[in-house]
């Protein structure tokens, strides 16, 4: 299948509005003055001076019609009986060939700007939708894109519309990314993560879109995820695993920090002398400690006045 061919921007060298608009203020003046002075003669030069003038004028008239004026990070591509023309991409005021119209399939998208283009960075805020993650898990993301035009050609002429475009485009970039990585980091914890590499994966959507758009001339500065979540149906039990992983984490806190400080607790009654322990003593003392270290409740002390056997 033969590739699609695209158009290369071309930039119009248009001339100066104001210029051109006094020469053909001059030249409707020069029309009506030329139909004043045929009342003045006879014959054939009458018929000649009418003629001149009202060609002239409606001449004048017709060129008119090819002022543009183009705003600041605005552009306006024009095509010339079905052919591209050129684009108008510096702000001022132009004149152009007044047969020459400006074409942009996307102007009920962007309203306010019209047949324009505008150049600006745009947001796109795509809507949540539900994709499943690398492990299968279903999950609710959502994307903001920050994009702008940059080939204007390509824009209006590669694709139908291109602000529906680049949403399509987002959507299967979005599906893409997110079945590649888990939602959250595994036990090894060696891999990206939609939540755990927020700015990894950012950077991956963000090629992932580009490589999409190019097409359409279109540059995506930056992509964000935004909303990132379980979707309702497994929240709840996912929340319970994160709970239970986070109660197994801290017990193991807890017992590392118990086992040492009665290792350093019995090193220290041995090396200052201060009581001699047999070996069933000291498992008694470590049972105890334990249990006060690593207990949810304060431990109630009890004094023992007699033997400990």
């Amino acid at each position: 299948m033969e590739s699609q061919r695209k158009v290369d921007e071309r930039i119009l060298n248009a001339k100066s509005g104001w210029g051109m608009l006094f020469l053909f203020i001059i030249g409707i003046i020069v029309g009506i003055v030329l139909s004043i002075f045929s009342q003045t003669v006879d014959g054939f030069a009458e018929i000649v001076m009418i003629a001149v003038s009202i060609i002239l004028f409606v001449f004048c008239i017709i060129m008119l019609g090819g002022f543009k004026v183009i705003n600041p990070n605005e552009a306006v591509v024009l095509t010339l009986f079905g052919k591209y023309y050129g684009t108008l991409k510096k702000e001022g005021f132009y004149w152009v060939n007044p047969f020459s119209s400006a074409f942009n399939p996307a102007s009920g998208a962007l309203a306010g700007l019209g047949k324009k283009i505008s150049l600006k960075a745009m947001t796109l805020n795509n809507e949540k939708q539900k994709v499943n993650d690398e492990e299968g898990n279903p999950i609710e993301i959502g994307v903001v894109v920050i994009w702008k035009v940059v080939n204007t050609a390509r824009a209006v002429f590669d694709v139908d519309n291109y602000v529906s475009y680049i949403s399509t485009q987002c959507d299967a970039a979005i599906r893409q990314v997110a079945r590649q990585y888990p939602y959250d980091v595994s036990e090894n914890g060696d891999e990206k993560s939609l939540r755990g590499s927020s700015v990894e994966i950012a950077e991956i959507l963000r090629k992932e879109i580009q490589s999409r758009v190019d097409i359409a001339g279109i540059e995506i500065c930056e992509a964000r995820i935004a909303h990132l979540a379980y979707s309702p149906e497994i929240a709840a039990a996912m929340l319970q695993r994160q709970q239970a992983s986070a109660i197994i984490a801290a017990r193991q806190k807890i017992v590392d920090g118990a086992v040492s400080m009665v290792e350093m607790a019995l090193k220290k009654l041995n090396e200052n002398g201060i009581v001699e322990l047999d070996e069933e003593r000291k498992a008694a003392m470590v049972s105890n400690l334990l249990v006060v270290l690593c207990g949810n409740k304060d431990a109630q002390p009890i004094v023992n006045s007699g033997s400990l056997y």
